[in-house]
């Protein structure tokens, strides 16, 4: 087994579902997100709700959990986590995980058409959303960059 699949089986902790389909723990049904989603009050939380499924949708190897105090995404490793605490706005921000990487000196090369990304750093970005509207009319553009934002992990 490659290094890659053992870390990633080892990440992939899981639980039964209905109908006895394994999901990992992070998607289960109940889970720690669905947990923190209960409790939230924030005036985009429907958007929240919407930036999940989209995130979770683009490749099945992408897990939720909750990281650094908010609802975040790993496949190998952590590579999103949403910031919800200023009201005004979502904020979710890119990254390649706790650990140096080598994207970190090389940087990164995402395509941007729609300029979604405010680049942090070589290999983190912000991405935020002011308003439903905002956020609907550019869903498609996020979802190509986190497809190829998970390449570099």
């Amino acid at each position: 087994m490659t290094r890659k699949k053992a870390e990633k089986k080892a990440a992939m902790k899981s639980s039964a579902a209905p109908g006895g389909k394994r999901l990992p723990k992070a998607a289960a049904p109940g889970g720690e997100v669905d947990t923190f989603m209960r409790a939230l009050d924030h005036p985009l939380k429907p958007q929240l709700e919407s930036l999940r499924r989209l995130i979770l949708g683009v490749d099945p190897a992408i897990v939720e959990g909750i990281k650094w105090n908010a609802p975040s995404f790993r496949t190998t490793d952590w590579f999103a986590t949403t910031n919800v605490h200023a009201k005004g706005s979502l904020r979710l921000i890119l990254h390649t995980g706790a650990k140096a990487k080598q994207s970190a000196a090389d940087g990164m090369k995402v395509a941007d058409p729609a300029g979604l990304l405010k680049w942090l750093a070589k290999d983190r970005a912000l991405v935020t959303f002011n308003s439903a509207i905002e956020f609907e009319a550019r869903r498609a553009a996020l979802e190509g960059i986190i497809r190829a934002w998970i390449c570099y992990l």
